[in-house]
């Protein structure tokens, strides 16, 4: 059996850490078994899942700056007591650069950089991951990325260029989000929310993903369309801000006479299985500050839901004609008059009719695209066996 460590912050719902799984739960477990190693403190849903599957989770210490040398150390110490694994699939690329390296002198045949984001934190710690990537190139065997963006971002626009990093887009299983009248009409019955114009969101509260600007297009959109309701699915650091400003629209709204929010916004944190609630959606709203490559965009589409999407975000997440860019150079009130022009007041069993009808296509779209799970499982069968 060949053994592979996935590199990853968590095992928390997460991009990186789904795609990651899809690709794990359809890899042959005879011939290629994957370990996790992750921050330690993050275990999260997934792990019971890679337990039952045969894999092991691993954890180090959180890189802090200041205990670089510990951290070097005890990255050491790990490959030493671990020296099974053909090959090292980094997803944590802010620190690739270190562990890496340790990876390939202590006898791994095959390390690999996978940079899954197009942008950094703000902050000291954004320019310290910029400053950790800047060697990467050099210290990897081989070099990936969810999207061009990422690739740019993270290796540098010549890299890009030369061809020397392979773009590998998240893949997803495209089967399990097809349209399904059960599975939609039981969630959003556990909602309260069956004939609702359901706007759906997929994402940690993290500030990438831009949930003030969301809240407050939503907000205005809610002034024309007053059936409408959002719901927010994913958790983070930002939920508790986030909160208190949908309590504080929700105030100021009913203090100027106007319709409060705070009642058709639904926090619905983190949710495994996800597919179900795609199904229940009638929109897809996502307005990131920056992106690697949005698996929810993907998914979102292959579930044949519209979507809207802020233009920072690559066109590489456009699989189909459901896909509309936006800029945030609009104000919020832009975005919600452009999705009532979509939209309209277009019942809501209209609007999934004519969806379910266009479902087959859609889906056909995504099964023939690179974004399709079975395909890059081949890839990477081919790639931790022979490593090229």
């Amino acid at each position: 059996m060949i053994k592979v460590l996935q590199v990853l912050g968590t095992t928390k719902i997460g991009g990186a850490e789904s795609r990651t799984m899809d690709i794990y739960r359809h890899m042959n477990r005879d011939e290629i078994q994957f370990d996790f190693l992750i921050t330690e403190g993050n275990d999260g849903i997934f792990t019971e899942e890679i337990e039952q599957l045969g894999g092991h989770v691993y954890s180090l210490p959180k890189y802090r700056i200041y205990n670089h040398l510990q951290y070097a150390k005890a990255v050491k110490r790990f490959f030493e007591e671990h020296r099974e694994y053909a090959a090292v699939h980094g997803h944590m690329t802010s620190t690739a650069s270190i562990y890496l390296p340790i990876a390939k002198k202590t006898g791994v045949p095959l390390t690999i950089a996978h940079a899954r984001s197009a942008g950094v934190d703000s902050g000291i710690k954004g320019k310290v991951t910029n400053i950790l990537r800047s060697s990467l190139p050099y210290k990897c065997d081989k070099m990936f990325a969810c999207s061009d963006l990422a690739a740019v971002a993270v290796y540098g626009e010549d890299n890009y260029k030369n061809n020397n990093v392979k773009v590998m887009p998240n893949a997803i299983e495209i089967g399990r989000f097809a349209a399904d009248d059960m599975v939609r009409n039981e969630v959003r019955s556990r909602y309260g929310i069956k004939d609702k114009f359901v706007i759906g969101h997929v994402g940690r509260f993290h500030e990438a993903k831009n949930h003030v600007f969301l809240i407050k297009a939503f907000a205005k959109f809610l002034e024309k369309r007053t059936d409408a309701v959002l719901m927010l699915l994913g958790d983070g650091p930002l939920r508790p801000q986030i909160e208190a400003l949908v309590l504080e629209l929700d105030a100021a709204n009913l203090s100027a006479g106007k319709i409060g929010i705070k009642d058709n916004i639904i926090f619905a944190g983190n949710q495994s299985p996800i597919d179900p609630y795609y199904k229940a959606f009638d929109y897809f709203l996502f307005p990131s500050l920056f992106e690697g490559m949005p698996g929810t965009v993907v998914e979102a589409q292959a579930s044949g839901l519209m979507c809207m999407v802020s233009d920072t975000v690559t066109r590489m997440s456009k699989v189909t004609e459901l896909v509309e860019f936006e800029s945030l150079s609009k104000n919020e009130s832009q975005w919600a008059d452009r999705i009532y022009s979509i939209v309209g007041q277009t019942p809501v069993e209209q609007l999934y009719c004519s969806r379910k009808e266009n479902n087959p296509m859609i889906q056909q779209i995504m099964l023939d695209s690179d974004y399709n799970v079975e395909r890059q499982v081949e890839f990477y069968t081919k790639l931790y066996s022979k490593g090229q």
